[in-house]
């Protein structure tokens, strides 16, 4: 009996800690923000990259990330070099030159082309009616993604129109996440 409840506390303890994104694709989140206005979050990734998973296996699965993405926005995974349709602003989106026999890099999906990703991993932000804000190139740690992620989410970006002013934030920010 002893070991029964151990057993469940520990599991119960685990399943409180762990918080993982909810992640969908971004023709549904474009769709959700119709019925909850909400900024999307945007982890631009490919297959061949090992920053992109550095940055999903350190960053995106930090729980302190992964918390404030599930409560402040819709997240979506995309592969810049994959097949899924979007559609974005009256367009369909596709990879047309996708070559399913190629191992490693292929072609850019024309919605990646479409976002000026030019190195991977990337994140792009949408406010809540759908329109880019800003692409974040490179890999993120858990500290380094927190300033966009709440300057993002609070609205801040909005008065922050010189590189004085960013560097004003960043400097004067308090970091709360974990790395």
């Amino acid at each position: 009996m002893k070991y029964t409840l151990l057993l469940v506390l520990l599991i119960f303890t685990t399943t409180l800690s762990a918080q993982e994104v909810e992640w969908m694709s971004m023709n549904d989140a474009l769709e959700a923000q119709k019925e909850n206005p909400k900024k999307i979050f945007v982890d631009v990734y490919t297959d061949w990259c090992g920053p992109c998973k550095l940055m999903d296996k350190k960053t995106l699965q930090n729980k302190d990330v992964a918390k404030y993405i599930s409560n402040n926005y819709y997240a979506v995974k995309f592969n810049a070099e994959g097949t899924e349709e979007v559609n974005y602003n009256d367009f369909t989106y596709t990879n047309p030159n996708y070559n399913p026999d190629r191992k490693g890099r292929n072609s850019q999906h024309l919605f990646a082309h479409a976002l000026k990703i030019t190195g991977y991993p990337s994140i792009v932000f949408f406010d809540e009616t759908g329109k880019v804000i800003a692409p974040v190139v490179g890999y993120q740690s858990p500290t380094q993604l927190e300033v966009y992620l709440k300057m993002i989410n609070n609205d801040d970006y909005k008065r922050l129109n010189t590189a004085e002013a960013w560097n004003a934030y960043k400097d004067n920010f308090k970091y709360k996440f974990k790395n």
